[in-house]
């Protein structure tokens, strides 16, 4: 399997914003979804597709393949847009979101597209799911890398802590769980609804390693996904700090744009912040 191809820092950003602009465009022709947690998870979806994971578009149920868990489903559009800029179906698919019929569902559903490993919507289940691939992993001697992307709202959840005691107790190094920290969810503001911090030292408290880093800094999210892979003793939590509705002024810190989508005109303005952000990288 060849290795996974190192794109230059300024053409990743690029990426990441494409996939912003894929995302105003796919959730304005739906008409239903969440724009804020999917536009803050730009960075950390390009990296991890373009840069970290060893995975394959042509074979998208290689054995060896590294696994990425979606546990809070509802940010899909992310997970769609990089999956199709990485070449694992035509990208003019992605205006059939949430459309009947569509391979593109409200939340991912694994038997309808290539590279979706679980089908997610529950909160709070995803990181089990990991933990069971992880250890299939250490227990048939594979090397492959299990992540799971997580929100901080289902951090409320009490499987998610006993998940982490499970996954301590049986040292699984292969396995990188990677927290949206962007203090938002459905009810508001994450330490109005049920107070979260200290995050950290509740992870360090269970035995996990813990890397805190800006989830908007494509080289500081590869860098602690490599370190995660260099820590050999038990697995890796990344508290990845991100702005919800990043690049999109009027969306930004706040929660009413958890489950709303932009009107014709507010796409329109979406569109015009994320492309004067792309201007602004271009221009560097």
């Amino acid at each position: 399997m060849p290795a996974q191809k190192q794109y230059p820092l300024d053409r990743l950003q690029k990426i990441a914003n494409q996939i912003r602009e894929d995302i105003i465009k796919m959730l304005l022709k739906a008409g239903s979804g969440h724009p804020a947690g999917a536009l803050g998870m730009a960075e950390v979806f390009t990296a991890l597709y373009f840069s970290v994971l060893n995975h394959d578009p042509k074979k998208p149920n290689w054995s060896d393949r590294d696994r990425l868990i979606l546990s809070n489903g509802h940010i899909c559009p992310v997970l769609y847009a990089t999956l199709a800029h990485a070449g694992y179906f035509e990208k003019q698919e992605l205006m059939t979101l949430r459309k009947l019929g569509s391979r593109l569902q409200g939340h991912p559903h694994q038997l309808d597209l290539p590279g979706i490993e679980v089908s997610s919507g529950p909160l709070g289940q995803g990181i089990s799911q990991a933990i069971g691939m992880a250890l299939a992993a250490k227990m048939d001697d594979k090397r492959y890398e299990v992540y799971c992307v997580m929100g901080d709202g289902e951090q409320n959840e009490g499987q998610v802590w006993e998940a982490f005691m499970f996954a301590a107790k049986h040292q699984l190094h292969n396995l990188t769980a990677i927290i949206d920290r962007n203090n938002i969810q459905i009810d508001g503001y994450t330490e109005k609804v049920m107070p979260l911090e200290p995050l950290k030292e509740k992870y360090e408290a269970f035995n996990w390693h813990v890397l805190e880093i800006d989830g908007h800094n494509l080289e500081e999210i590869i860098d602690a996904c490599h370190t995660a892979k260099a820590i050999f003793e038990k697995p890796v939590v990344i508290i990845a700090h991100t702005i919800p509705g990043h690049g999109v002024d009027f969306m930004e810190f706040k929660p009413k744009w958890h489950g709303r989508v932009p009107d014709q005109k507010q796409a329109k303005d979406a569109l015009h912040d994320i492309r004067t952000l792309k201007s602004q990288i271009d221009q560097e």
